[in-house]
């Protein structure tokens, strides 16, 4: 701790005061004055693992020999994520007057605020003054709070206490401040020095192992994307993939600008260097790998995200769109692999929610046909992630009338109704939300499709009705999903209508006849022993 004068001794245990006052040997002194310095990882484990039921396990950490081969960066934002995590718990403790534990609690986050610098300081490279300016605040900063909170342990006064916990406030307040700004100059640091290696590198080493790494900071969160597109990330990289010496990189590349334009900052400045175009011409150029291919179409799915909100800039997409489509239903069919099948299918399922001329380019290409082939093969619709792909595309493309024809002739009603049976192998939480979309789209699919009359005369041939009514009834059948089961009673009144036959009068009487907000509340109390 750095402490100024001999102030610092008003503060220690009375024992400890009359130690200095002794003559000892050089031995002694020294193992006196080792309590005091400021060697992080022994202070850490030393004087900040408190004797404690509560977990602390999860925010230590103690450097070894195993991270020697670690990334660097990634040590740095392990440690600054325990940073953040330390003062939180710290205001968690302060607002219930727990001194002991936060004074204990701030020795640490002071081991972890040195050692991250210390360990930045290592490797870094050209670090701005700016960047050492924070590091002094924040270092000075935390031994200040050491020292308010090593007064609060040795009063019981309250209202001294009272008056120092505003100030033990204000300056974690700060700390925070400060820690929040010098990563950031850290990580803008960081980017900048990868991109450099990017834009000014011709060796293909170099720059596989910068993209490698920015990759990886990627991975971090949508701050990190921000932060590299606002450091000009989807310029650099799109300037790769506009250059043959650098084709082996390509997937690589591209993969990570699918994970940067997931911000609206890489979106923007996709559009800004006519990234649409470069895309366009990879997928369509025959001479490049699937690999390459699939990653394309990966960054396609990413821009094209009905979940993001700032896709209505990409108008150069709609100039683009008919020669991505194609080369992307080109992909579908000719994959081979489950992993290139659902990034096309993806991507195209992506563009369907994106423009409504999609479909009737899908229609055009035979594109029913071509994904109700590729699901018939097991070790290409390998998932329920691929199905969910396929039906999002049936389901957006049944609002044209010539659909109906085209799932006659492929078999797709028998497909619709085995998606009903869509279930999860793993029990996997993912996987299991993916099983209720396929289930929902399939049921809202045949929906859409049962009004014409031969659609919904093969349904009804293939027992689709009593599939729909058992979804109904029991919430297991449908993984307890209330929107697969508002589309399952959609589909069955649509069936009704055209074969009122196929229903028992009970189920007539509480599916098909209510309002269906009156069946939907009926479905959803029923005990699982009515069936």
């Amino acid at each position: 701790m750095a402490f100024k004068g001999e102030d610092h001794l008003d503060s220690l245990p009375l024992p400890v005061q009359r130690m200095h006052l002794i003559q000892v040997d050089s031995v002694q002194r020294w193992m006196e004055d080792l309590k005091l310095m400021t060697d992080c990882e022994c202070m850490c484990i030393l004087q900040s693992k408190p004797i404690s039921i509560e977990k602390d396990e999860q925010n230590e950490l103690i450097l070894s020999s195993q991270y020697s081969t670690c990334d660097n960066l990634q040590l740095l934002l392990k440690r600054a994520w325990i940073i953040s995590t330390e003062l939180t718990r710290i205001a968690q403790k302060l607002e219930k007057n727990r001194w002991q534990r936060v004074h204990s609690m701030t020795v640490r986050v002071n081991c972890h605020v040195r050692s991250m610098i210390n360990e930045y300081n290592t490797f870094t490279r050209n670090s701005s003054e700016e960047m050492h300016q924070f590091e002094k605040l924040l270092i000075d900063k935390c031994s200040e709070f050491i020292t308010f909170t090593e007064r609060c342990i040795q009063t019981e006064d309250e209202q001294i206490l009272k008056s120092m916990k505003s100030c033990i406030n204000e300056t974690l307040t700060t700390i925070a401040q400060y820690f929040g700004q010098l990563i950031e100059l850290v990580l803008t640091h960081e980017a900048q020095n990868l991109l450099r290696q990017i834009e000014l590198s011709d060796s293909v080493y170099v720059t596989e192992s910068a993209i490698s790494s920015l990759f990886s900071l990627t991975q971090e969160g949508a701050h990190l994307c921000r932060i590299i597109a606002k450091e000009g990330g989807v310029v650099a990289l799109f300037k790769i993939c506009r250059q043959d010496c650098f084709r082996c990189l390509y997937p690589q590349t591209l993969r990570t600008l699918a994970s940067i334009c997931c911000v609206e900052e890489g979106m923007h400045q996709l559009e800004k260097v006519d990234g649409i175009l470069c895309l366009a011409d990879i997928l369509t150029d025959n001479t490049h790998s699937e690999a390459t291919h699939a990653e394309a179409a990966a960054v396609i799915a990413q821009i094209t995200s009905p979940h993001l909100t700032f896709t209505q800039h990409l108008s150069s997409f709609l100039e683009n769109m008919e020669e991505i489509v194609t080369a992307l239903v080109k992909l579908c069919q000719e994959a081979s692999s489950g992993e290139v099948f659902l990034l096309a299918s993806a991507a195209l399922a992506n563009i369907t929610f994106f423009d409504t001329m999609a479909c009737e380019i899908l229609l055009q290409l035979n594109a029913m046909k071509i994904l109700l082939a590729a699901c018939s093969d097991k070790h290409i619709v390998d998932t329920p992630y691929s199905r969910d792909q396929v039906v999002t595309i049936l389901a957006n493309m049944s609002v044209l009338d010539q659909c109906a024809s085209e799932i006659i002739q492929g078999n797709g009603v028998q497909l619709l109704m085995e998606m009903l049976f869509e279930r999860s192998s793993s029990g996997n939480s993912a996987e299991v939300a993916a099983c209720e979309r396929v289930q929902q789209k399939s049921a809202v699919t045949l929906a859409r499709l049962s009004r014409d009359p031969e659609v919904a005369d093969a349904a009804v041939k293939l027992s689709c009705i009593p599939r729909l009514i058992k979804l109904c009834r029991s919430p297991t059948e449908r993984h307890n999903s209330d929107s697969v089961l508002v589309a399952c009673l959609a589909a069955l009144r649509r069936l009704a209508a055209m074969s009122p036959d196929g229903l028992e009068d009970s189920d007539f009487q509480q599916l098909v006849k209510p309002r269906l907000v009156d069946s939907f509340l009926l479905c959803t109390n029923m005990e699982e022993s009515f069936v």
